[in-house]
């Protein structure tokens, strides 16, 4: 399918073949029929991305910051890599659209195949022939008498419709809109269905003269004469309320709303303006100053536009869905001219024809600028890129398929992988079709596609990379197990202890018991990294001298994520502890060659926020040793993110962000450095796990100590949540029998 796209970098506008989207729990797919090209919001998304680097840097300082205190941390190297790989990737555009259903998924039951819908959100509603939409952000359209290039328009209508409602507006009451664009047009014809004085203000005659026939009772190009008929129309009192829809980076629209209110008027400012309020102006008269937020309650709300958990209507009686609805119904019921609209269609393969239009490379005047679909659809659940080799006869040959294509996938992982060579990239699945398309060209793979089973199903696929979300790992493991492939998952391998104790089974039957696989050795590999930098080497090497317990101390900065991040949620991302401390964990039982049999964890309070952002964990391992995982998210995130203090045997070892590291004993220090770039050792282990799939041998992490680490991992979540102490259980299936008798030297729990 076509899909348009905008470089990050130079701001081009390329109309792109794309895999089909992957149709999602709680989604429609959605075939579309008329895409709406944001005048506002697309125009300083193309603005921005047309400037060259120092210009970006100007106008997002905040940005800068990030990037200088990431070199202070990572390395200048890392940072760059980092950079460039987040400029790499392409934008998809729009965020309003019309089509009609194609297929609804799993919980949906309210939508049904041909149902003709608008449709909202960045990175849903996009230009493309198919779109994979959240239920909470489709709307049916009621009617045959809107067409669907009028529902085009629902949500940029209900951005209007959502400014209305937060300036509270009454019947009868006189209301100034200042900026006559697309969404101060519908503002002004909402408003004057609900029986408003509706009076408009803009610099161009053109867009006067339109809101003119559109309804509004009086308006004008100039402030001055603005001043005067929000004065003859109030009788003297001025605006009751003031919707400010323009778009501009001039502070003018808010003085001229202070201008023309009454006294106690309300002012929303609904389009994107400087909001610089005079305080003298809006001091004498006590102005109610209020911003629009997008389209209503519900967004930017994870558990509403992802999951569908609707807001009961009795206490939230405007959610963006219902503005949607409640637009499309005064579209139905004829009190809206979007029609009138409407200046510009543009087949989606001249969808850069729009862009120059909204951009002012093409000079002339616009208002609703409409991308415009074929009918036909050919839906393309996979794309060939490039010639496939033929699969190779030696089974140690690694030909990848991915699944998943992230961002960890692209700016780490893969990097990683192409530096070590020696792989032949096949094919890449992502649920996202522009992603697993963007990673295929980057990366060199031959195809790209938005079904797992195409990776799965592919003879000359032997290695399958997982960087999917957490929740679909032990699925996706055990399913790449089965189909004969060796398995590198990246961490966590699985959320509970009932999919660890299935993938150990699937493990058993695929080699018999013995390590041997049905045609030859299948590794599993789950992605502990750290173990494998070069500095954690040198300085597990270091302890080796020491013949005693040690006391391990690792510091973790790891920053706050929001409430309702994929992580945070426990069906999807299963918390911090299961997703991210579980590294730690792994590293702990590399340093001590011991297993942890008791666990403890204490969470810091810390009201409104995740009680697993602040935690401090305890571990008692077989061999004596005592570590302490301190994972925190109260710090400055300008601050080094890891340090790992290591005491024992008159040593002590200190590795700070995988860039210094310390060794010290006898009163002798060495300190060694890596300077230019940080390495957490993700290019490491990929080394590790090629050389065990070209020679035959066990996988570099022991089958053993992946299972110990996963288990203590459970431990620590149980700990958090019981408040006390925990004692790591066994598995009740032994895992010994898939690793050789030297695969681990792990001192084991009596």
């Amino acid at each position: 399918m076509k899909q348009v796209f905008q470089d990050a970098r130079s701001a081009e506008i390329t109309v792109a073949e794309v895999p089909s989207p992957k149709l999602l729990p709680g989604c429609v797919l959605v075939r579309t029929a008329a895409s709406l090209v944001s005048a506002g919001t697309e125009r300083a998304s193309s603005e921005f991305a047309s400037k060259n680097l120092l210009q970006k840097a100007r106008m997002r300082p905040d940005l800068v910051r990030e990037v200088v205190s990431k070199i202070s941390r990572d390395g200048l190297l890392a940072t760059v890599s980092a950079v460039r790989s987040r400029l790499d990737q392409p934008a998809a555009l729009g965020y309003s659209s019309a089509g009609t259903v194609v297929a609804v998924g799993e919980g949906i039951t309210d939508l049904d195949p041909g149902d003709r819908v608008a449709c909202a959100g960045a990175g849903h509603a996009v230009h493309a022939e198919l779109a994979c939409i959240p239920r909470m952000l489709v709307a049916r359209i009621p009617s045959a008498k809107v067409s669907l290039d009028e529902a085009a328009f629902t949500t940029v209508g209900a951005v209007a419709l959502h400014g209305v409602r937060n300036a509270d507006i009454k019947l009868g009451e006189v209301v100034a809109v200042i900026g006559l664009g697309l969404l101060g047009q519908l503002t002004v014809q909402i408003l004057k269905a609900a029986g408003c004085v509706v009076l408009g203000m803009d610099i161009s005659k053109e867009r006067v003269d339109l809101a003119l026939r559109l309804g509004v009772d009086a308006a004008s190009t100039s402030s001055s004469a603005f001043q005067d008929l929000c004065l003859q129309q109030s009788a003297g009192h001025g605006a009751d309320s003031i919707l400010i829809t323009a778009q501009t980076a001039s502070n003018d629209p808010v003085n001229l709303a202070g201008a023309v209110a009454r006294n106690r008027a309300v002012v929303v400012a609904v389009g994107t303006v400087a909001m610089d309020i005079p305080r003298r102006l809006f001091y004498d008269k006590e102005l109610d100053f209020r911003v629009s937020r997008s389209y209503g309650p519900g967004r930017y709300d994870a558990a509403y536009e992802q999951k569908g958990i609707d807001y009961p209507i009795g206490y939230v009686r405007w959610t963006e869905t219902r503005n949607m609805e409640a637009f499309l119904k005064l579209a139905a019921d004829r009190k809206l001219d979007l029609l009138s609209l409407i200046t510009h269609r543009f087949p989606i393969a001249r969808a850069h024809s729009a862009y120059d239009l909204i951009t002012g490379r093409t000079h002339e005047s616009f208002l609703g600028v409409l991308i415009t679909y074929h009918d036909f659809v050919n839906e393309t659940p996979s794309i060939q890129l490039a010639k496939q080799n033929e699969a190779a006869a030696n089974p140690a040959s690694i030909r990848l398929g991915l699944l998943g294509a992230g961002n960890f996938a692209v700016s780490t992982l893969l990097p990683a992988i192409k530096r070590v060579g020696g792989v032949e990239m096949i094919a890449v699945s992502a649920a996202n079709g522009s992603h697993a398309r963007h990673a295929a060209e980057k990366f060199g793979f031959s195809s790209c596609t938005t079904h797992e089973q195409e990776i799965l199903n592919n003879p000359s696929i032997n290695t399958v990379v997982i960087v999917t979300r957490h929740y679909l790992h032990a699925r996706q493991v055990i399913a790449a197990f089965k189909a004969g492939k060796h398995v590198f998952c990246e961490k966590p391998l699985c959320l509970n202890e009932a999919e660890l104790e299935q993938i150990v089974a699937v493990l058993s039957d695929q080699t018999g018991g013995d390590g041997v696989g049905k045609n030859h050795a299948q590794l599993l590999m789950v992605g502990f990294n750290r173990r494998f930098a070069p500095l954690a080497l040198r300085m597990k090497a270091f302890l080796q001298e020491v013949s005693e317990p040690l006391a391990i101390h690792y510091r973790v900065n790891a920053g706050f994520l929001a409430a309702d991040h994929w992580l945070n949620d426990p069906q999807q991302g299963g918390g911090r502890i299961l997703g991210e401390v579980c590294h730690f964990v792994d590293f702990l039982c590399f340093l001590t060659n011991s297993s942890p049999v008791e666990v403890e964890t204490r969470c810091l309070p810390n009201p409104g926020r995740y009680s697993s952002d602040n935690i401090v964990c305890s571990l008692r391992f077989a061999n004596g040793s005592q570590g302490t995982i301190s994972y925190l998210a109260n710090g400055d995130k300008s601050f080094s993110k890891e340090r790992i203090e290591i005491f024992g045997g008159g040593t002590v070892a200190v590795l700070e962000d995988f860039r210094r590291l310390e060794l010290i004993r006898a009163g002798k220090k060495r300190v060694l450095r890596s300077l230019l770039r940080q390495d957490k050792g993700h290019a490491g282990e990929w080394e590790a796990f090629v050389a065990a799939i070209r020679t035959g041998a066990q996988s570099p992490i022991p089958l053993r100590e992946v299972v110990t680490t996963t288990l203590a991992t459970f431990a620590l979540e149980e700990s958090r949540s019981a408040g006390k102490p925990v004692v790591i259980r066994e598995l009740r299936r032994n895992v010994d029998a898939l690793d050789t008798p030297e695969a681990s030297g792990f001192d084991q729990a009596s």
